[in-house]
């Protein structure tokens, strides 16, 4: 079996920041893609930053300059660094990742459980 579990979310004031982690475990054998989107109320879930095995990097344009995404390949892990936080920010952030796994030997897109982000005075 293969998870993505999450942290560090939780409740910042508008212009602060916050670090979320998020770490692949299981029967891996390699990790390629690896991203954070996002779904606040009422909206469809989006895709914020993405970064591949090599570390090419995709940011959607709302969080251009503010966000940066970064993995460490021997962790099995990505992060999403996000500063000057807006309220429009508010979101549950999702990892996801594409993941050979080695018993599989077959690429599956995995999806972290999620975790809260409030931006808010």
């Amino acid at each position: 079996q293969v998870q993505l579990v999450e942290s560090g979310g939780g409740l910042v004031q508008p212009g602060g920041s916050l670090r979320l982690s998020c770490a692949a475990s299981g029967s891996i054998f390699r990790v390629d893609t690896m991203g954070w989107y996002r779904q606040a109320p009422g909206k469809q879930r989006e895709l914020v930053a993405d970064i591949t095995r090599g570390g090419e990097t995709n940011y959607a344009d709302s969080v251009k300059g503010r966000f940066t995404v970064s993995r460490d390949n021997a962790k099995n892990a990505v992060y999403l660094q996000m500063n000057s936080l807006k309220p429009e920010d508010t979101a549950v952030y999702y990892c996801n990742a594409d993941i050979v796994g080695s018993r599989t030997w077959r690429p599956y897109n995995y999806w972290g459980q999620g975790t809260r982000v409030t931006v808010s005075s």
